[in-house]
């Protein structure tokens, strides 16, 4: 019932895509998603280098025998731009799937990919984006909502507007993300016409993902109204949860702090401490706004089992209403 171009095209069982996000997108959480009948995709810029990514890739091939990808997010972090090419030689070399790419024009490394027989998903926050991004050839995109946790662009555009647009208007695949954790939100999506959905904050409230318990258990607690948008002085908003370094980062930006000022509280390095040190105020951790909506820890399979059967329960109901 849930096949779509996307199953087709990744080569798995259902259109439930993991999120690539940065420090916790690890082989071990894309070889269980992809496991579990999903498509696990591994954070290309928690590796310190090619190298690195190549070791993560590898591990993750010891792990599942089943597809999966690399996130590749071309951000405005001065400390990750000139690794960028590293990893895409890195992906290619081991050979995945396919790739994401956000942040930046991805057809500098298109022909590269699309030699190597990688599909290429473009994830992008506005549906002009996305039109760009089918003109330059890539294989599908992800349009990200207001909701998403991490960077869902300037424009406030929520989920349910830019992936009805978007597939009105593109002939390529779409995938909805931003606001998705369960089976109401995946029959959501593919009935506003996406052919598959992306999830970022439900994985990452998993036993696969390593997030200490502790910040996995505040999470838990969190409502809808518990993240927070930064960063939208330097033109790059990003949704994280409130807590003591996002106001310190949002206070900073009305101050007029410089993106290198900004890099002290915002930076990666400074998130992964966060996670290291299990202290949720040490740095900003993207989260989306539908951790209001997530009050348990389960595991991976569990997460796409339930959405996969509860979908075929609202499939059957629908399908029972008088029209």
């Amino acid at each position: 019932m849930f096949k779509t171009r996307i199953t087709e095209m990744l080569n798995i069982e259902y259109p439930i895509i993991q999120g690539g996000m940065m420090w916790l997108a690890t082989a071990e959480l894309a070889a269980a998603v992809s496991n579990a009948g999903g498509f696990g995709i591994i954070a290309a810029l928690s590796s310190k280098s090619g190298e690195g990514l190549k070791e993560e890739i590898r591990k993750c091939k010891d792990l599942t025998d089943k597809p999966f990808g690399v996130n590749v997010s071309m951000l405005p972090d001065l400390a990750t731009g000139e690794k960028i090419e590293e990893y895409f030689d890195a992906i290619v070399e081991e050979g995945v799937a396919a790739v994401e790419t956000a942040g930046r024009n991805p057809e500098p490394y298109l022909s590269k990919l699309k030699e190597a027989g990688i599909k290429v998903i473009h994830k992008v926050p506005a549906v002009r984006h996305a039109q760009r991004a089918e003109q330059i050839g890539v294989d599908a995109v992800t349009l990200v909502g207001f909701e998403c946790a991490g960077h869902p662009g300037m424009d406030d555009v929520t989920t349910f507007i830019l992936v009805q647009k978007a597939s009105r208007e593109l002939s390529i695949p779409v995938i909805a993300a931003g606001g998705i954790c369960d089976a109401k939100g995946f029959v959501a999506a593919l009935a506003l016409g996406a052919e598959g959905v992306l999830m970022g904050t439900r994985f990452m409230l998993t036993h696969e993902c390593w997030a200490p318990q502790r910040i996995k258990g505040q999470l838990l607690q969190a409502t809808e109204l518990d993240t927070m948008i930064i960063e939208r002085s330097i033109n790059n908003a990003a949704r994280v949860i409130k807590n003591q370094a996002a106001l310190r980062a949002l206070e900073m930006e009305q101050q007029g702090a410089t993106l290198e000022e900004l890099l002290t509280v915002i930076s990666g390095q400074v998130g992964l401490k966060a996670f290291q040190e299990d202290d949720s105020d040490a740095g900003v951790i993207a989260c989306g706004q539908v951790v209001g909506v997530i009050d348990t820890l389960k595991s991976v399979k569990e997460v796409i089992d339930q959405i996969i059967d509860d979908a075929h329960e609202i499939c059957r109901r629908l399908g029972k209403m008088d029209l």
